[in-house]
């Protein structure tokens, strides 16, 4: 189906709502949020949130994950991801009237999950030194022969990935950065790989923590120099 035969309004109404939008937000750090935590997030009663949550799930934006007699909420699928941060790109700031939001602000420009792959300076940062240093075509987003020596010696199972349902790799334009940052499956696996071997250790929401130990091996193993 091309563009213009989708019938982009149910979705668009779905994310116009501010408390839903920023449900949404809340979970583009890709882990499953359980209610209270996205009512807090949203300023919003127990109730009126568990109204926006069944909204969504019926746009199908957000699935549910259950764990014994809890539920837990998560979006659907990297492409939900992709329409979020594509807004964010086009939408205004959100006013900071804290100092603890403006740090928090300076946080997630530095390091952030994009769902389940890193963006920010360090995620472009990344991109940059992939495609640069001859890792990763920067056209048909294959690795290389000299990206898959440094990618499997990290312990990154590219066959497994080729065989993924989901789509092997790809650029995703940083909402902050206006550059990109990678995505797909090789994307999920490389962040998954860091916060394995303490490179990258995950703060509160979306934030994300560059370690000393991060910023040498990013270094080493593709000449990622992080600012």
């Amino acid at each position: 189906m091309t563009g213009y035969q989708a019938d982009i309004a149910p979705v668009a109404a779905l994310m116009a709502d501010r408390a839903r939008a920023a449900m949404l937000t809340a979970m583009l750090d890709g882990r499953p949020l359980a209610a209270g935590e996205l009512a807090r997030t949203a300023g919003v009663t127990a109730q009126t949130a568990s109204a926006h949550l069944g909204r969504l799930l019926d746009g199908g934006l957000v699935t549910v994950v259950r764990q014994g007699r809890h539920r837990y909420y998560r979006l659907s699928g990297a492409e939900v991801a992709e329409v979020i941060e594509a807004l964010s790109r086009i939408s205004g700031p959100v006013e900071i009237r804290s100092l603890r939001r403006s740090r928090q602000a300076r946080r997630l420009h530095r390091a952030r999950s994009c769902y389940d792959h890193l963006a920010g300076q360090a995620g472009v940062a990344l991109f940059a030194a992939l495609t640069g240093n001859g890792l990763l075509d920067p056209m048909s987003f294959e690795v290389t022969g000299k990206g898959r020596d440094r990618l499997e010696g990290l312990g990154i199972d590219l066959a497994a990935l080729g065989r993924a349902r989901r789509r092997f790799a790809g650029e995703c334009l940083d909402w902050t950065e206006r550059r990109p940052h990678l995505n797909g499956a090789l994307g999920a696996a490389l962040l998954t790989r860091f916060v394995e071997l303490g490179w990258i250790e995950r703060a509160r929401d979306r934030e994300l923590r560059v370690t000393e130990a991060g910023a040498r091996g990013l270094s080493d193993s593709f000449g990622c120099v992080l600012p």
